[in-house]
């Protein structure tokens, strides 16, 4: 081994290049020359693991080990044994001095952090360095040399820097409550980031029938100059390149910016930016690219994977806080036109409430004037008549002043006038007006009024709500048992309490007792009739006295309901207190509560049926309401034999014993509801096809999907008219006798076409009933979701959904069945009109993407940007819901693409599927009615989908026709003249 092996072994792959070097040429002279203290220092820095260089001489000549190296990058190895202001000459007047410092102060010295510019990647690149100058004496206590000790921090340098960026965008942006803000907080914070980006552009881009993108950002560059358009088209070739990131979701990278543009010199920088990115951004649900951000590059920093990293998390951020921005700008509008609904709402109670009023009267006192009237006047027949009008009309209008009440107190404006009272004797008198329908009952009615020690300040008509809405809700649920009411004095207050052995209330129900037209389900009661609000009014009406309402209730044991009142009247309004005098209020507010009671209570006889020579249909009605049960009697009697019941154990009851033709039922019953008896009924194979018509008086459970699923033939809406409700029952009747009859001939051509005929007038009949009441069942459903709580609305969405399916999938088979009705008529008339038929396919295409999700299918949609033409839009998007139903159907887990092109005057829509396609001996038979080229048994359906499109098309002018899809499956093709000829469908057999 010669003297240089010797003096510079190890050290790795630089020990290696040292001693391959001659170093005689170098101002160091050959190693055999070198000092002591030179051949240590070279012999320690080599063998160091940490970056070490050594500047030694006068000239500083540069020696490094391996992990000093990268730091020099492209410099090397030609920075190996060079003087240093020839290798670092890019920063030297910076290092130049701090040497100088050293040599001259013997001292060393340190810098932290330290931004330097070094050309080693073939550009003058931003770097940050941590090092040290340790200056190196030989034996005689001369400076001979310099050690450097350095790491590099420009990693940490720049992340810090560009994250303390992020940090303060987002501390803007948090703020900001609208989209405009966001930009123009983007545009600010970027504005101070001019190091990582020069300059930036952010395009929001428009997809309307002329895409375009316009800017909303813009730091670096004059908005409006050639690099900044303020808006670009894109339909053409912009400036940047747009349309390709929109397009395809994919950033582009350019770094021809000079020869678009010439030079750009923005930024901290003398270098031009030659380099920028496109990033696309997304802030919409469905992933599309909503924006773009233009980021200029840094001349000095490279395109690593820390900068894209950055620009990526920055391009995310800003999509985040549009997306916030427009889910609250959402939400804080659904709030205030909830809001405007929730005023609206009490003002339509008030003003409907106070408008009936006129009309009520202007009914009621008539009646009254002729029931009193002698009776050789009004014959027994009419003055029942005009009783059953009286009672009822007088229970409306208590509905309706309580609604009024209701909606006062909601809006602030009841009118009250404290009085000072003595409240025992006051409530006992409004007690005992209940004695009677106590005793009716069988009930055992106690009062308990204990004196108390002064006046309590109440409004009288409002305590005599209180007093009798607890009294009748204490009646309607005690069946039998006893009824309490007492009143005390604790403390400061004055407390009622009415105590019943009745049904009791649910644990679960208790909380929400006194919420506004919240009803107890699944209680027994002497009906189930009623509002919902009269115990919701009792808490207000307390309120108003600056008191509270509470129920204590065990389940079938009975419940306690207490009221609390302050003494005195210092804690009331001075200007509603009446201090001269007293006032006595009205006591005529007790007959619609009493004649309530009393109809609970009341049992009604129907007429003897007259006596026919020919035997008549059997109807069975079944009403809890002994007014409606004689009123419905007295309508059918005259055509039908009619028996009635008051609840569904009772119609059981009857049914045993002999079966009727049609059972007439009401919805809300004691014991056994509406549905409960029609699943009996349904259950039983002897009662299976007996037709069933339902009542009710509730649009939000009439509509039940309950009732549907359970079989129910037919139902009507109270108030209805007696011809509505006779040609229910016949058509009910007859269309039970079409079937039997049917179910017997049905081996006769003849006779099958006359069943057909009849079943399509039926089905224009029933799909026109139908449509209201389904109407009313899905604004209930909707209405019944937004109001739960969301913790119930989470655990019950399912079944919600579950609904609006059945919901959606009965509307569909309503409106096929109506369209059965008109085409076999020859009514099916079409109303072309202007639109847009891209648009019209692309709505129906959103409108089916959940249940293709849900059943596994991808979809595409491939069309045109816009295609106007003259068509029936109801028409064309059933056809467009019928093609894409059946491609799901019978290509559940496949994908499914939809194609629209324009040829000339005539549009060309494709539904494409994968699934079991149709064999060709079928295609021709599918589009005839109720044909299917599948059993039934394995997917469901009536067959008259594709008959109904094909009628659809046709009407249009147009053709439609089925196809193999490559690769297995069914491609369906309708052919539609754009214009359609304003003609009407001619019907088929």
């Amino acid at each position: 081994m010669d003297e240089a092996e010797q003096a510079l072994a190890g050290g790795g792959e630089m020990g290696a290049l040292m001693r391959s070097i001659d170093w005689s040429q170098t101002p160091l002279g050959p190693v055999s020359g070198w000092s002591p203290a030179l051949r240590t220092t070279v012999s320690t820095m080599l063998a160091s693991p940490y970056p070490i260089a050594l500047y030694w001489g006068e000239e500083y000549v540069v020696l490094y080990n391996d992990s000093f190296r990268p730091i020099f990058g492209a410099k090397h190895p030609a920075s190996m044994g060079a003087p240093a202001a020839q290798v670092l000459s890019e920063a030297w007047s910076i290092l130049g001095p701090m040497l100088v410092q050293v040599r001259s102060s013997k001292v060393a010295s340190y810098a932290q952090d330290k931004i330097i510019f070094l050309e080693r990647q073939g550009f003058v690149e931003e770097c940050f360095f941590t090092w040290s100058y340790i200056p190196v004496h030989d034996e005689s206590g001369r400076l001979v040399g310099i050690v450097v000790l350095v790491s590099e921090t420009t990693r940490q340098m720049l992340t810090e820097r560009r994250m303390k960026r992020m940090r303060e965008l987002s501390i803007r942006t948090a703020v900001e409550k609208s989209v405009e803000g966001i930009f123009r907080a983007v545009q600010s914070e970027l504005s101070h980031a001019i190091a990582d980006l020069p300059f930036s552009l952010l395009y929001r881009v428009d997809k309307a029938a002329s895409p375009r993108a316009q800017l909303v950002a813009c730091t670096g560059l004059e908005p409006g100059s050639a690099a900044a358009p303020e808006s670009l088209s894109l339909e053409e070739e912009p400036v940047w390149p747009i349309r390709e990131v929109v397009h395809s979701g994919q950033e582009r990278l350019l770094e021809d910016v000079g020869e678009r543009f010439g030079t750009l010199n923005v930024g901290p920088w003398p270098e031009p930016v030659s380099r920028v990115l496109l990033l696309p951004l997304s802030w919409e649900g469905s992933g599309e690219t909503t924006a773009v951000l233009v980021a200029g590059l840094s001349p000095r920093l490279p395109l690593n994977e820390e900068y894209h990293g950055f620009l990526q998390l920055l391009s995310r951020q800003v999509a985040a806080d549009v997306a916030r921005v427009q889910a609250y700008e959402a939400e804080r509008r659904r709030a205030e036109q909830l809001e405007a609904l929730d005023r609206a709402k009490t003002a339509f109670f008030s003003n409907v409430s106070h408008e009936f009023r006129t009309p009520l009267t202007l009914m009621l006192a008539p009646v009254e004037d002729a029931l009193a009237d002698r009776e050789e006047v009004l014959a027994p027949r009419q003055r029942e008549r005009l009783s059953l009008v009286q009672r009822n009309g007088a229970r409306l209008l208590k509905l309706v002043n309580s609604l009024l009440d209701y909606s006062r107190l909601e809006a602030g404006r009841a009118k009250v006038a404290y009085q000072a009272t003595d409240l025992p004797a006051f409530t006992a008198e409004l007690v005992s007006h209940f004695e009677s329908a106590m005793h009716r009952a069988g009930l055992v009615l106690t009062v308990a009024m204990e004196p108390l020690a002064g006046p309590v300040w109440v409004d009288r008509e409002a305590w005599e709500k209180v007093v009798f809405n607890l009294l009748s809700n204490a009646l309607k649920y005690t069946l039998e048992g006893d009824i309490e009411v007492s009143l005390r004095e604790e403390g400061a207050e004055a407390v009622l309490r009415v105590r019943d052995t009745g049904t009791g209330i649910p644990a679960e129900a208790l909380p929400h007792v006194f919420e506004r037209f919240h009803r107890v389900e699944g209680t027994w009661a002497r009906s189930h009739e009623g509002s919902g609000i009269g115990l919701s009014l009792v808490q207000e009406l307390v309120k108003l006295h600056g008191g509270s309402a509470s129920v204590h209730s065990v389940l079938g044991q009975g419940s306690t309901f207490t009221v609390r009142l302050p003494l005195g009247k210092d804690h009331l309004p001075p200007e509603h207190v009446l201090t001269g005098g007293t006032e006595e209020a009205a006591r005529g507010q007790v007959a619609p509560y009493l004649d309530e009671a009393m109809g609970w209570l009341r049992e009604s006889a129907p007429p003897a049926p007259p006596v026919l020579s020919r035997p008549r249909a059997r109807v069975l009605v079944v009403d809890d309401n002994a007014d409606m049960r004689a009123y419905i009697v007295g309508l059918l009697q005259p055509s039908f034999a009619v028996e009635a019941v008051a609840d569904g154990v009772k119609a059981l009851e009857f049914l045993r014993e002999q079966t009727p033709d049609l059972i007439l039922s009401d919805v809300m019953m004691p014991r056994l509801g509406g549905f409960g008896l029609l699943r009996e009924v349904r259950a039983k194979a002897e009662w299976k096809a007996v037709p069933f018509i339902m009542l009710s008086a509730r649009t939000g459970e009439e509509a039940s999907v309950e009732g549907f699923e359970a079989g129910a033939d037919d139902y009507l809406v109270k108030p209805f008219s007696a011809r509505e409700l006779l040609a229910r029952v016949r058509s009910s009747l007859e269309m039970a006798r079409l079937r039997r009859e049917a179910a017997v001939r049905e081996a006769s051509e003849l006779t099958l076409q006359e069943a057909v005929h009849a079943r399509d007038d039926f089905l224009s009949v029933a799909s026109h009933e139908l449509k209201t009441p389904l109407a009313a069942l899905r604004l209930q459903t909707e209405a019944l979701e937004r109001i739960l709580p969301p913790e119930v609305r989470a655990r019950v969405g399912e079944r919600f959904f579950a609904v609006r399916r059945q919901t959606q999938r009965l509307a569909g088979l309503i409106e096929t069945m109506l369209d059965i009705s008109l085409v076999a008529t020859g009514r099916l008339q079409l109303k072309p009109e202007p639109l847009d038929l891209a648009g019209l396919v692309a709505d129906g295409v959103a409108q089916l993407r959940e249940e293709m999700a849900r059943r596994g299918c991808s979809l595409t949609l491939e069309s045109e940007a816009s295609l106007p033409g003259k068509l029936d839009a109801m028409r064309m998007g059933q056809l467009v819901q019928n093609l894409l139903s059946n491609a799901i159907k019978y290509g559940a887990g496949k994908p499914v693409e939809v194609r629209l092109r324009q040829k000339g005057n005539v549009a060309r829509l494709e539904v494409v599927d994968h699934g079991i396609g149709v064999a060709p001996e079928n295609r021709a038979r599918i589009f005839h009615r109720f044909e299917r080229a599948v059993p039934v048994r394995h997917y469901g359906g009536l067959g008259l989908g594709l008959w109904v499109s094909r009628q659809v098309v046709e009407a249009h002018g147009g053709s439609i026709s089925v196809t193999d899809t490559p690769g297995g499956g069914a491609t369906f093709t309708v052919e539609l003249p754009l214009d359609a000829p304003p003609l009407k469908a001619s019907g088929q057999a």
